[in-house]
């Protein structure tokens, strides 16, 4: 469409027509519907950032008020949005031009686009916005959602009490970081506010992508063309996935699997079972500056209407985390309350220390096998530390085997300590007799 005017027609064939994706178009209708906050995590060039740059200048013309759009510093803000905004906005028609110091245009209805930086996060902070999106948002600081963004979204207008501001979270993932655990959190469907909505660029333009695949290497096409966060850098179990999720739960009559790492903090244990030969880690008892008698306390707790009260215990062989707080040993401490409480137990824990690389072997043969079979599943919801730790735990820069201590490690270490007992990789060492209460 044409009317013309020389620079009017420029700014309006900025609107040509896009090859719409299914996804695409219900991400169109998720702030309309009451999806607040959008995820799109989306492959690199497969037009997320051009969706949003038409929505929020039709938006802003159909509701007056403040509006953003955000990159993690200024001069990304800049180069990603402010001449495609002023196109988009047919800014050449608009009465009051735009502020370029401040990068602000202004609508005729009054409503304007802001776009700022937010290397200061402090930048989205005491505007009365109606909306807005941030690109790139695994680049920004990871503690700026909680500290600065939320909030200033969340602050009431006395003169539109009823509204709640939008923003769309744009970009590619950079690893399992603060972008990640928002997307998790949305996948649970615990808040409306939050829905994922992610496509390939495969999807859009397949040739860019087979294009790409010429040039980059399998992890960093998958992160930048599928936006895949399962792409940790040194991760351990790398083959731990979406494919190990479940939402299982434990059964009233199954056989209680108890496997611990006696950190003093946190004090990292998890419950599973068995199933036809198939382990589910289902929950977990996670207690920050705690003992094992803590940890056994919990258990027959939370427990205590468990029908099966026969419940095996995995651990560290060595079972010394007690030594400041008691002559006994961990195991002690546990099945004096278990047996108190009218449990009993398996001990099923090794003579000796075992090999840390043979026990992530026997864990990752769990995982998948070479073959594809998955011989574990993990409740991502009920046991949290269990899953991210799976997902992120690395291997120390320079070592094979060496892991990086996280509060989310000692509940991977818990579980290899299970799976090198019942499935060690070095089937010469040798195990500690069964102990049954």
């Amino acid at each position: 469409m044409q009317v013309g005017n020389v620079q009017i027609d420029r700014q309006l064939a900025r609107w040509y027509e896009l090859k719409d994706h299914e996804v695409q178009l219900e991400l169109l209708k998720a702030v309309p519907s009451g999806v607040r906050f959008p995820l799109v995590p989306a492959g690199r060039r497969s037009g997320k950032t051009e969706r949003f740059k038409r929505f929020v200048v039709k938006q802003a013309n159909k509701i007056v008020g403040a509006y953003f759009a955000a990159a993690p510093t200024h001069d990304q803000a800049k180069k990603i949005f402010w001449d495609d905004l002023l196109k988009f906005s047919l800014s050449s028609t608009h009465k009051k031009q735009p502020n370029i110091s401040e990068r602000i245009i202004y609508f005729n209805n009054g409503s304007e686009i802001h776009v700022i930086g937010l290397d200061k996060p402090q930048r989205i902070e005491g505007i009365a916005w109606k909306g807005g999106g941030i690109d790139e948002f695994a680049d920004i600081k990871p503690d700026a959602w909680e500290a600065n963004i939320y909030p200033a979204l969340n602050t009431v207008n006395p003169l539109d009490p009823d509204y709640r501001a939008w923003c769309w979270l744009l970009g590619v993932p950079d690893g399992l970081n603060h972008y990640y655990d928002l997307c998790q959190q949305a996948e649970t469907g615990d808040d409306p506010n939050f829905k994922v909505f992610h496509w390939m660029t495969s999807e859009i333009f397949p040739e860019m992508a087979a294009d790409a695949k010429k040039v980059m290497s399998l992890k960093q096409y998958k992160q930048e063309f599928e936006a895949s966060f399962e792409t940790a850098s040194g991760r351990i179990y790398e083959d731990y996935s979406k494919a190990n999720a479940t939402d299982e739960t434990i059964k009233p009559h199954e056989q209680l699997l108890w496997y611990h790492d006696f950190n003093y903090t946190p004090l990292s244990s998890g419950v599973g079972v068995r199933r036809d030969g198939i382990y589910y880690l289902l929950e977990e008892i996670v207690l920050i500056s705690a003992v094992a008698k803590n940890s056994a306390e919990e258990f027959v707790e939370r427990y205590k209407d468990h029908k099966n009260k026969n419940v095996i215990v995995y651990g560290d062989p060595a079972g010394k985390a007690g030594e400041k707080h008691s002559q006994a040993s961990d195991y002690t401490d546990i099945e004096a309350v278990l047996r108190a409480s009218g449990w009993s137990f398996q001990r099923r824990v090794r003579s000796k220390a075992m090999s840390i690389k043979d026990s992530q072997n026997a864990l990752r043969a769990k995982i998948k096998l070479a073959n594809g079979d998955i011989g574990l599943f993990v409740h991502p919801i009920n046991a949290p530390y269990t899953h991210k730790g799976l997902s992120t735990v690395q291997l120390k820069k320079g070592s094979s085997f060496l892991e990086v201590e996280t509060d989310y490690q000692h509940i991977t270490t818990a579980v290899r300590y299970m799976m090198d007992y019942e499935h060690p990789v070095n089937t010469t060492q040798t195990f500690s007799q069964n102990m049954v209460a």
